[in-house]
């Protein structure tokens, strides 16, 4: 007489190794969705919100025509289409995009804002002194709160408000020759448009 409640060797292996299965099929399609996704095209959750209302103090010794350069003053964004980048001196990928920067900074209808994060006065300002300074403003973010605030993964990151001071894109990570048109001239542009 047979048991016909007792399940077989081979069935009992096979209910075993399910749970292992879906496991590993799980785990191959998070790998497969986090390794090929870029992360420049991560959202905000803070697009179309008012930009972070942290006044940030101007970064020690930074001068422009003999004045200090002032620090972020977030009321300076109503009215203006505003370039912000996070950048620090010890960020490799922040000396790459320096020279786009510089070269954005050029256009008039914008105004182009830095964020120093976690650096030190004196080698922020040789970072400017190498690369040129196109910052109207420079705010130092020497805990890192104030990118907390903003939303920031890690430098570089570069940030397009409206004129009506709300965040209007967000690119994560250096701005390069690739993206410089395709991304952010193209954001920016879609700002300057909007009244």
């Amino acid at each position: 007489m047979t048991n016909s409640n007792a399940t077989s060797p081979s069935r009992r292996s096979w209910l075993v190794a399910l749970p292992l299965i879906a496991f590993a099929v799980l785990a191959g399609l998070f790998w497969f969705r986090l390794g090929s996704g870029d992360p420049a095209r991560i959202p905000s959750a803070l697009i179309g919100r008012p930009a972070p209302q942290t006044l940030l103090p101007p970064l020690e010794g930074l001068t422009a025509n003999g004045a200090q350069v002032p620090g972020l003053d977030p009321a300076a964004f109503k009215g203006q289409v505003s370039v912000v980048n996070v950048w620090a001196s010890w960020c490799v990928p922040c000396h790459d995009e320096a020279p786009l920067l510089v070269k954005l900074a050029q256009d008039k209808r914008i105004r182009v804002i830095g964020i120093n994060y976690k650096d030190s006065a004196d080698n922020a300002r040789r970072f400017l002194g190498r690369y040129g300074n196109p910052f109207a403003a420079v705010g130092t973010d020497a805990n890192g709160r104030a990118s907390i605030e903003w939303g920031v993964y890690g430098v570089p990151e570069t940030f397009v408000i409206g004129r009506d001071g709300a965040i209007a894109y967000k690119l994560i990570g250096p701005i390069t020759p690739e993206n410089i048109d395709s991304a952010l001239k193209a954001e920016i542009e879609k700002a300057l448009r909007k009244s």
